[in-house]
């Protein structure tokens, strides 16, 4: 099951790879449209339709909303199907509710990406608490590094229903820039900011870095990917505007990979693109104050700067003004995949045995 876009561009590798083998799976895939619209963009770049659609989304619906309809479709849903296993990804509400109405039937879970941890329930909020449950009740935990791995059986998860996999995202970005072709590096820096824990004073601080970059630095284009909450609408009136930054409305899913293809580095405070920048060797500023990521900061790929103002002007203007240190950021193998984790789930889910991933064997693409 499946609600959001990062949820389906993570499980989309996971459904095309367990469909290639129909004598040892019979799959179905659901959605609980939990974000329609951006939901449907990534289905439809990698052609896959659901065979279950909820249709859950409302305007304005508040997560206790859609959780006590999720619990409630999910119920019937699983009662009518029985399945041996229900498969759901990361930290949003569709896992959290999906796995419980499983648990509640004690229906197997697969819980692809487990283990992730900030150790703060505020920090991300709500989805630190949602992965922590959902890995409470997992059958089985595919864990995208050894460190996450290592959380689950500290936690208590025995290691023989912990799985190594690697990040399924990687599994998707490659077979995205394999279609694409190349990308040439252009003179853009990448941003995107939208947690809920930097809503007021942090945003605007990160606001107030990005316009003295753009003044300090007016060759770049710092590309802003806008999310449409009005918190964010608010703060980035600040940088309307001016001549070298260009806000951008929301982009699909491929679009977004080119531009982080293209670009020098990354600003953001989101997770997905702290797991996608090493694949294509783009340096990344992380906007938070903790991250369920550490493998990428001490791979040296990605730093955390927090939403301190002078922090955040300090290290972009580093990596604009010193190409050394922004190609030492660039090296090494990638943290969170090689391109296989489907194939490992696969051959867990079906009892075969695997090679865990090792960020040593991954590779990157330039």
């Amino acid at each position: 099951m499946t609600g959001t876009r990062p949820e389906a561009i993570k499980m989309v590798p996971v459904l095309t790879r367990l469909k290639r083998e129909p004598e040892q799976f019979e799959v179905i895939f659901g959605v609980t449209a939990q974000h329609r619209g951006l939901l449907d963009q990534v289905l439809g770049l990698f052609g896959v339709a659901p065979d279950l659609d909820l249709d859950l989304m409302r305007e304005d619906q508040t997560l206790s909303e859609l959780a006590s309809r999720l619990f409630a479709e999910m119920d019937r849903v699983l009662e009518r199907i029985g399945p041996d296993w229900l498969l759901v990804q990361g930290d949003t509400t569709t896992a959290l509710c999906c796995a419980l109405a499983a648990f509640h039937r004690r229906i197997r879970v697969g819980h692809v990406e487990a283990g992730l941890r900030t150790g703060d329930l505020g920090a991300p909020f709500p989805e630190e608490m949602n992965r922590r449950v959902v890995d409470l009740v997992c059958a089985a935990g595919f864990a995208p590094t050894r460190r996450a791995a290592e959380t689950l059986a500290a936690e208590g998860l025995p290691r023989s229903r912990v799985h190594v996999t690697g990040n399924t995202v990687v599994d998707a970005l490659l077979q995205i820039a394999d279609r694409e072709g190349p990308a040439p590096e252009e003179d853009l820096v990448l941003i995107t900011a939208h947690r809920r824990e930097s809503f007021g004073e942090p945003l605007e601080a990160i606001v107030r870095a990005v316009r003295r970059l753009a003044g300090a630095f007016p060759r770049p284009r710092f590309v802003h990917v806008v999310h449409p909450h009005p918190n964010v609408l608010a703060a980035l009136r600040r940088i309307e505007g001016l001549p070298n930054v260009e806000l951008s409305p929301p982009l699909d899913y491929r679009s977004l990979v080119n531009l982080l293809r293209r670009c020098r580095f990354a600003l953001t405070d989101s997770g997905g693109i702290q797991e996608e920048a090493p694949t294509f060797r783009k340096p990344v500023l992380v906007l938070r104050e903790k991250t369920e990521r550490p493998e990428g900061i001490e791979a040296g790929i990605a730093r955390l700067v927090g939403t301190d103002e002078e922090r955040i002007f300090s290290e972009a203007s580093r990596l604009l003004e010193d190409e050394e240190a922004r190609r030492g950021m660039s090296e090494g193998p990638n943290p969170y995949g090689d391109g296989r984790a489907s194939d490992r789930i696969a051959d867990a889910l079906a009892g075969r045995p695997y090679s865990p991933f090792a960020a040593a064997a991954s590779r990157a693409l330039a």
